[in-house]
């Protein structure tokens, strides 16, 4: 390995998208995958000069930092005032890893990491080294500190726990669903509307206790309609409506001016295409900011720079 810093700095930034998309996937929050990324740099930055095989070292220096944070993002999450739902990104930026497969783009969706939350942290890390990332149980094994036999039966135990989830749609399924749901919704129509829903569709709010949200899951087409209507019916919803492939799916985004005010997400109930079995609705500005700073720098939106900005660049680990 060469001393130069500079070729230990090109090495860490040609890493670094496939970095925050282990990070990612295994944390469910952007700011905290950054943050590990950031870490992974200075331990780099130290020892980087040392290492024969730099993404073997920086896969398992990663998967081991966010291990050390899912016991303690666990007992946050206890406490989380309403729903909790994972940091929404914009999945076409490379700088949030790789998203070009479907199955990349699944793997990263908001259905697979809320489901997640219901792993073990060693679970959780079998199943996105294997599944997200295609790892031997011999190279996780590596990782974990564990035998090759361990890791087959910690990723046994993950896909029995994921087993009875949905199928998540891919992007070419759910946009015309969207888009019809959506325009029911804000032009008022009721029964349009209910004939998207399914018979027990849940609607899955975020706000964090900090903006106006449902601070409990709201199940039942004839609840889910008027909750809806009243939040984006007419004269309810003032601001812009934009959208973009938020997680590898189409999301509807609102602004309030130009500051991010919500991403809202559909997901079919059982696969059925045309009839809308979950929704997920994103408020809380904390969880907003990382895709409004991704917004505004991609220029996606015709050029309209939404407000919001994640901590500042510190080295490598943090994106320009």
């Amino acid at each position: 390995m060469s001393t130069d810093p500079s070729a230990a700095t090109h090495t860490f930034t040609a890493q670094r998208p496939r970095l925050f998309g282990l990070a990612y996937r295994m944390l469910g929050s952007a700011h905290d995958a950054e943050d590990v990324v950031q870490d992974a740099w200075l331990r780099w930055a130290g020892h980087g000069d040392a290492v024969d095989n730099p993404a073997a070292w920086l896969t398992t220096v990663v998967t081991r930092l966010c291990l050390n944070r899912l016991d303690s993002a666990r007992a946050r999450r206890e406490t989380y005032v309403g729903p909790w739902l994972p940091e929404p990104i914009l999945t076409t930026d490379p700088a949030t890893g790789p998203a070009a497969t479907v199955e990349e783009r699944e793997s990263v969706s908001l259905a697979l990491l809320t489901t997640l939350e219901r792993l073990t942290p060693p679970e959780r890390a079998v199943y996105v080294l294997r599944e997200a990332f295609g790892h031997s149980h011999a190279e996780v094994a590596a990782v974990l500190d564990v035998s090759e036999a361990g890791s087959r039966q910690l990723h046994t135990r993950a896909r029995r726990h994921l087993a009875t989830e949905p199928h998540t749609p891919t992007t070419a399924d759910v946009g015309p669903l969207l888009r019809r749901f959506v325009a029911a919704a804000r032009e008022g129509d009721l029964a349009g509307l209910e004939s998207l829903l399914a018979e027990d569709v849940t609607v899955w709010s975020d706000g964090g206790g900090k903006v106006t949200a449902a601070r409990r899951p709201i199940r039942g087409r004839d609840a889910v309609a008027r909750f809806l209507l009243g939040v984006l019916g007419p004269g309810r919803f003032r601001g812009r409506g934009a959208a973009a492939e938020v997680n590898g799916a189409p999301a509807a985004l609102s602004f309030e001016g130009d500051a991010l005010d919500g991403v809202l997400t559909v997901e079919p109930a059982g696969g059925r295409v045309g009839t809308v079995g979950t929704v997920r609705i994103l408020r809380n500005p904390d969880k907003l900011a990382f895709l409004a700073d991704q917004l505004s720098r991609s220029g996606e939106l015709s050029g309209r720079s939404p407000d919001g900005r994640h901590r500042g660049a510190r080295g490598p680990g943090r994106r320009p």
